[in-house]
C-alpha cells in the first residue's frame, strides 16, 4: 500500500528562471539568483522514481579516471560549410559532434543561411534539415526562390523528439539542422512545446546523440524582445557554440558574431549581404562601415578596430549641439553609453574641451557594434571636430584607449590595423605611442601620441 502511494506521488514542480537557469521551490516575482522580474517559469518533472534514474544514467557515459598528462590532445577535423564567412565565425568549419546554437530576430536570415549551407554540404555527405516551424512545401519554396541545388538534402517535418532522434541514429547525417529548438517536444514530458522543461530536455537529448554519433547539430533559437535567446540560459551552457545574427531587417547587411565557441575564438565576425539569391559573404566589410562623403565634413572620424583576426575600418560620427534643457543628452549608438560620459569628463579635464552645456550624439556607421575601448580616441576626436565645426584631416585613421588620467593606451594588433588602413588608401594614422611601428609603412604617415592633449594639439597645429 505504501509502495502504491509512493508511485502515485505527484510530479515534482520547481520554477526555473528563463534568464539565468536558476531553480526555486516556489514562484516569486523576482528571481532570487539574478534579480530579474517575472522570469520564473513552472518546470514539472513527471519522470520521477527509478525511471528518472535510468533516464539520466543513459545520458552519462562511463569513463575511467586518468592522468591529464596521459590524455593525447588532438585537433578535431573540421568540415567547411561552403560559406566562407560562416566558417570564419565557427573557427574554420563544423566539428563532428559539435552543437551550435544560432539566434537572431525573426526574418533576419537564419533559415536562409542554414539552407544554403546544407545545400553546399549535401554535395559531400548526407545532411538532414528538420523543420518544425514550416511545412516541407514552404522549405521547398524557399530553396526554389534562392535557386540552390538541394539534391542530397534530406528534409524532415517533425517536432516530436523521439522521432527525430530515431532518424538521426538511422541515417547518421554529417550535419543536422533543428529549426527550431523551441518547437520540439518530448513525449516523456507533459509540458507544452517551448516551455522551459521541453527546451532543456530536447537540447540535452539531442546533444547526447550528437556526441555519441559524431553528428554536427545546429539549433535555431528564438530571441526575446530585448534580443536575448528565449528559454533558459542553461541552453547556452549545453551547446558548444553560440552565434547571434545581428543587423537591421530593413538593411541588406547582416553580421554573425560568436559569443561562445569551445572550438575557436569568440570575437570573430562574419559579414553578409542579403540578396534576392540569399546571403552572400562580404569580402571587404570595411567598405560597409565607411560613408562616402563628397567632401570633408565635421564630426566624422575613421577608426581601425579589430574583430577577431579581421581588422575593420569603421566611421564614428558625432553631433554636438547646444542643449535646450537643463540636463544635456548623451546618446551613443553602437558604442557603450556609460563610456561616453567618462570620455567627455576626460576631454574636459585634460584637453580643455567643455561640453557640459551641449547635447552629444555618437554613432557607429553601418549598424556595427564596437565593444573594445580602442574606439575612445576616435570618439573624442569626432566630438571635438563637431564642436569646433572643423573636419579632421583627409585620410586620417585613429585608434587608442583613453585612460582617466588622459593617457592614450595601446591597442592589440596595432600593426594589422595600420596595414589595413594603408591598404584602403589612408595616409595619416594617429595612434598610441606604444603602437608606433618599428618600420615605416608605405604610404602611411604615423603620428604617435602619449596623451589626449597631445592628440588635440597635433590636430589643431596641422
Amino acid at each position: 500500500m505504501v509502495t502504491q502511494r509512493r508511485a502515485a506521488k505527484k510530479a515534482k514542480i520547481t520554477f526555473v528562471c528563463s534568464e539565468c537557469g536558476g531553480e526555486s521551490p516556489r514562484w516569486e516575482g523576482k528571481c532570487p539568483h539574478c534579480n530579474e522580474w517575472n522570469t520564473l517559469q513552472e518546470f514539472k518533472d513527471s519522470s520521477g522514481g527509478a525511471g528518472e534514474t535510468n533516464r539520466f544514467a543513459a545520458l552519462a557515459g562511463a569513463s575511467p579516471v586518468q592522468k591529464l598528462t596521459d590524455v593525447q590532445a588532438r585537433e578535431l577535423p573540421r568540415q567547411p560549410s561552403g560559406i566562407e564567412e560562416f566558417d570564419r565565425v565557427l573557427g574554420g568549419g563544423l566539428v563532428p559532434g559539435g552543437v551550435i546554437l544560432l539566434g537572431g530576430d525573426p526574418g533576419i536570415g537564419k533559415s536562409t543561411l542554414l539552407l544554403q549551407a546544407m545545400a553546399a554540404l549535401a554535395k559531400i555527405e548526407p545532411v538532414l534539415y528538420v523543420t518544425g516551424e514550416e511545412s516541407a512545401e514552404q522549405v521547398a519554396l524557399r530553396a526554389k526562390r534562392l535557386a540552390v541545388d538541394t539534391e542530397g538534402v534530406d528534409l524532415l517535418a517533425e517536432i516530436r523528439l523521439e522521432s527525430i532522434i530515431e532518424t538521426l541514429i538511422e541515417r547518421r547525417p554529417l550535419v543536422a539542422v533543428i529549426d527550431s529548438i523551441q518547437t520540439l517536444y518530448s513525449g516523456e514530458l507533459s509540458a507544452a512545446p517551448g516551455s522551459v522543461s521541453q527546451v532543456r530536455e530536447c537540447a540535452a537529448q539531442l546533444t547526447r546523440v550528437a556526441k555519441q554519433q559524431g553528428i554536427s547539430i545546429v539549433f535555431v533559437g528564438h530571441v526575446t524582445k530585448d534580443g536575448s535567446l528565449a528559454g533558459p540560459r542553461v541552453l547556452e551552457h549545453i551547446v558548444d557554440t553560440v552565434l547571434y545574427f545581428e543587423g537591421d531587417t530593413h538593411s541588406s547587411y547582416r553580421l554573425i558574431r560568436a559569443f561562445k565557441n569551445r572550438f575557436g575564438a569568440v570575437n570573430e565576425l562574419g559579414v553578409f549581404a542579403m540578396t534576392d539569391r540569399g546571403l552572400r559573404g562580404v569580402s571587404n566589410p570595411s567598405a560597409l562601415f565607411l560613408s562616402q562623403h563628397q567632401q570633408k565634413v565635421p564630426g566624422s572620424c575613421v577608426m581601425a578596430t579589430q574583430e577577431g583576426t579581421r581588422p575593420l575600418l569603421v566611421e564614428i560620427q558625432a553631433l554636438v549641439d547646444t542643449a535646450h534643457v537643463p540636463n544635456p543628452r548623451r546618446l551613443s549608438v553602437g558604442l557603450e553609453g556609460n563610456r561616453l560620459a567618462m570620455l567627455l569628463a576626460v576631454m574636459n579635464r585634460h584637453a580643455g574641451i567643455v561640453t557640459y552645456d551641449q547635447d552629444v550624439f555618437v554613432n557607429a556607421v553601418g549598424g556595427v557594434r564596437i565593444t573594445e575601448p580602442a574606439a575612445d580616441l576616435a570618439v573624442l576626436l569626432s566630438i571635438m571636430s563637431s564642436l569646433n565645426n572643423k573636419p579632421l584631416p583627409e585620410g586620417l585613421v585613429v585608434f587608442g584607449e583613453v585612460g582617466l588620467s588622459g593617457e592614450i593606451r595601446p591597442a592589440p594588433r596595432g600593426q594589422e590595423r595600420l596595414k589595413e588602413a594603408a591598404k584602403l588608401g589612408f595616409s595619416i594614422a594617429l595612434i598610441p605611442q606604444a603602437n608606433a611601428p618599428r618600420q615605416a609603412i608605405e604610404g602611411l604617415e604615423v603620428w604617435p601620441v602619449a596623451r589626449i592633449e597631445e592628440a588635440v594639439d597635433r590636430l589643431r597645429g596641422r
